[in-house]
């Protein structure tokens, strides 16, 4: 029989949905809570978001985890038999994944509190336009703000079983891009009595791409991307109007200002050169997430030291580990089973550690650890297509790791606080 936490996954994978529309996601979480033991939980919903109390035995500190909610406009084109139901929509981003291991840890808690008292937050509209600040600041959230916080994502890089993790910065800071042209539109025959914006945007996308290799020091890292160029109605008419639509990705808060300031002296250099006008937007921006060092290291020895010793680690390339430079094996361990699995098939799959490097990805989750100490990590969920991918299919496996991962941490840790 399958995990009834597989089950819920491929439930949810069926309805993605846009940041601050999951309507069906929510209702579907709160249908599955509300199947749970009550007397220790206590529920709150924030706008799509839902807050999940549930009290300890002799609390002393408030834990949190934090699960993402929605999807991505993308059309599926995996091989599934529980495909999206919402045309255009797929959760290419492992969050049906990231929540149904919220429920999970819910379950667990439920059944069986710890001494500490856990909030488990499912956080709605992290793809955009960021879900993290608002519900930081609300009046919900805010009256069980945890004292430290727990996140992970899933890694189609890295085998199942794997916990990728590192002390301070573990994903980049973040910003959208949109960048409006307006010219003269005119006939195609008559070019010189009209200012063309495909022509402006083309010049425009070279410069951007200029920044990085010339603006910013080798030894640091950023990126600038245009993922979408649109302008034009016809091929016989001069463009009036384009749009550019991209992201920066930055290590360093510094380097972000450096390239938003290159951005708007180079878009007001094209204003000049064309005889256009332009405005830019930033979108949506996301803090770094930065990991507690103090935290994320006595996790990482807890984990190589949590039950018993499955042999050594070997290199990533021994694992099949792609895609990550500079990745540190630790010992693997397998973790006493905390699922009450007797009517299902739970596989128990050795969990290794590796020391990763910091990636480019960005994650509103670096809002609550702004304000919380904690730190994310990446789980293996080992798949050839990569995260935002029509074809991604994260290997199921990796729910049950997770929620074992984080059961046993939490539970530890909640033994030390005094």
């Amino acid at each position: 029989m399958t995990s009834p936490f597989i089950e819920l996954r491929r439930e949810l994978h069926r309805i993605p949905e846009p940041g601050f529309q999951e309507f069906k996601t929510q209702r579907k979480l709160l249908d599955y809570l509300e199947t749970l033991p009550q007397e220790r939980m206590e529920i709150r919903t924030w706008r799509t978001g839902i807050l999940v109390y549930l009290k300890g035995t002799n609390p002393t500190k408030r834990f949190g985890y934090r699960a993402d909610m929605d999807g991505l406009p993308i059309p599926e084109e995996t091989s599934y038999a529980f495909q999206s139901e919402h045309p255009g929509y797929m959760h290419a981003c492992g969050h049906d994944v990231h929540m149904s291991i919220g429920a999970g840890l819910v379950t667990q808690f439920a059944q069986r509190p710890m001494k500490d008292d856990l909030v488990v937050v499912f956080q709605p509209a992290e793809e955009g336009p960021g879900g993290a600040l608002p519900m930081l600041a609300s009046a919900e959230l805010k009256d069980w703000m945890p004292e430290q916080m727990v996140g992970l994502h899933i890694a189609p890089e890295y085998p199942v079983g794997t916990i990728a993790v590192k002390p301070g910065i573990l994903f980049a800071n973040t910003s959208e891009l949109f960048i409006d042209l307006k010219g003269k539109g005119g006939h195609a025959a008559y070019p010189h009595l009209s200012n063309d914006m495909v022509v402006a945007a083309s010049q425009l996308v070279g410069q951007l791409h200029s920044i990085v290799s010339r603006n910013i020091n080798p030894l640091d890292s950023a990126v600038v991307t245009v993922g979408k160029m649109s302008a034009g109605t016809k091929q016989n008419i001069i463009a009036e109007n384009a749009r550019l639509e991209g992201t920066i990705r930055t290590l360093s808060a510094g380097s972000m200002q450096l390239i938003k300031s290159r951005i708007e002296g180079i878009v007001r250099g094209i204003e000049s050169s064309f005889d256009c006008t332009a405005s830019i937007d930033w979108g949506s921006n996301y803090l770094q997430v930065y990991n507690n060092e103090e935290l994320t290291l006595e996790f990482m020895d807890w984990l190589q030291k949590s039950d018993t010793a499955a042999g050594a680690g070997g290199s990533p390339a021994d694992e099949s580990v792609t895609g990550t430079a500079g990745v540190q094996a630790a010992a693997a361990t397998v973790l006493e089973p905390t699922l009450d699995s007797s009517s299902w098939s739970e596989p128990q799959i050795p969990v290794r550690l590796y020391e990763c490097t910091e990636a480019m990805t960005g994650e509103d989750f670096g809002y609550f650890l702004e304000k919380i100490p904690g730190f994310m990590f990446w789980l293996g969920a080992e798949t050839p297509y990569g995260l935002h991918h029509a074809r991604i299919e994260p290997d199921e496996r990796a729910i049950g790791i997770a929620i074992r991962t984080v059961d046993s941490y939490l539970r530890w840790k909640s033994a030390q606080s005094v």
